[in-house]
């Protein structure tokens, strides 16, 4: 068995293999590059043998999505890796990423980790996906060191220092080849967006950690496939929300579900009175998709072995923290809180 392959997801992704795939080429530690391809219409094939030809291609027959492109992909290669280092196909990467990580992976704890992940368009400070490490709060609602909501700090060094999170960014995510497939992989029900929040979450609840290792460092794009602002990210965002907090929360669920709901209501009326037609009814739309996914999703928690949950979790509110107290820093929330 391998150590490791760099596994990178396409779909229609000429662009950015022709802009991305040179830095992890140049910078892959002699480790092979995969490419599971989701079926692409455009030249993405053709470019990747005509200029890649060291990359090996996993040629899928249709577009699965982001989840269970992954899963469909990675099946083809199990029982040949110990790790898979997946990779977004709009990340560059800097030299000497890969050993920080692999380093961390000495303890067998640990899951999966990632590095520091800043914006290439603005290198300066942190991308919205994954920043220096994941967190949730008490309602499941997901941020992270350096990004809190749409806010990305300015990287100052302030988060330099490797820690447990509660969850790794499917940007650029080191995990165990065992863990992801006894676990079932990505839930394909998410198609894409927070699949990895959910993964890692239900690692967790079997006994296992994460952590964020900044010395290694690279550079996302970010909205390349669809764009932050789009209504079907939204719609996507707030329907996988809500699946990830009924079929992992470690407890009575019904009362952390009813809160959620209340929330999102609210956020649905906020778009609806500052004339966020589209953006309204996508949150009542996710609702609508979540109901139909009631019974699956509720069967898939009773799957779920729930051993015990150490995860670095913010017992505060969020939205109360951001909104209302204005603190858009990871640092200036009330550390007493993380448990």
């Amino acid at each position: 068995m391998q150590e490791l392959a760099i596994v990178i997801l396409n779909f229609n992704g000429f662009d950015h293999l022709s802009n991305f795939l040179p830095s992890v080429c140049k910078y892959n530690e002699n480790f092979p590059i995969v490419v599971i391809d989701n079926a692409s219409t455009d030249e993405s094939i053709t470019l990747l043998s005509e200029k890649f030809p060291q990359v090996e291609v996993v040629k899928l027959t249709s577009n699965y999505g982001f989840a269970a492109g992954y899963n469909e992909g990675l099946a083809l290669l199990k029982n040949r890796f110990k790790f898979y280092l997946l990779l977004n196909s709009d990340v560059e990467v800097s030299e000497n990423w890969i050993p920080p990580l692999l380093s961390i992976m000495k303890d067998e704890n640990v899951a999966a980790c990632q590095p520091k992940v800043l914006s290439y368009t603005r290198k300066t400070h942190f991308e919205h996906a994954g920043a220096a490490g994941g967190f949730l709060d008490k309602n499941y609602f997901p941020f992270c060191r350096g990004r809190i909501f749409d806010h990305c700090e300015e990287d100052l060094g302030q988060y330099d220092y490797a820690t447990k999170i509660a969850w790794t960014s499917g940007a650029a995510m080191l995990i165990r080849s065992e863990l992801f497939h006894s676990s079932g992989g990505f839930d394909s029900d998410f198609f894409a967006h927070m699949e990895e929040i959910d993964l890692c979450l239900r690692l967790n609840l079997a006994g296992y950690s994460f952590v964020c290792e900044p010395q290694s460092v690279v550079y996302h794009l970010g909205g390349g496939t669809m764009p932050y602002k789009s209504p079907t990210k939204l719609f996507l965002n707030f329907r996988n929300n809500l699946i990830v907090l009924l079929k992992n929360h470690n407890g009575p669920w019904a009362p952390r579900l009813f809160i959620r709901m209340c929330l999102d209501g609210l956020a649905a009326i906020q778009f609806l009175l500052s004339g966020k037609f589209s953006y309204f009814y996508m949150v009542l739309f996710a609702h609508f998709s979540f109901y139909s996914k009631l019974t699956d999703t509720l069967r898939k928690r009773r799957e779920i072995k729930k051993i015990h949950a150490n995860s670095p979790r913010y017992n505060g509110n969020i939205i109360w923290d951001y909104y209302l107290k204005k603190n858009k820093i990871y640092k200036s929330l009330n550390k007493r809180r993380f448990t």
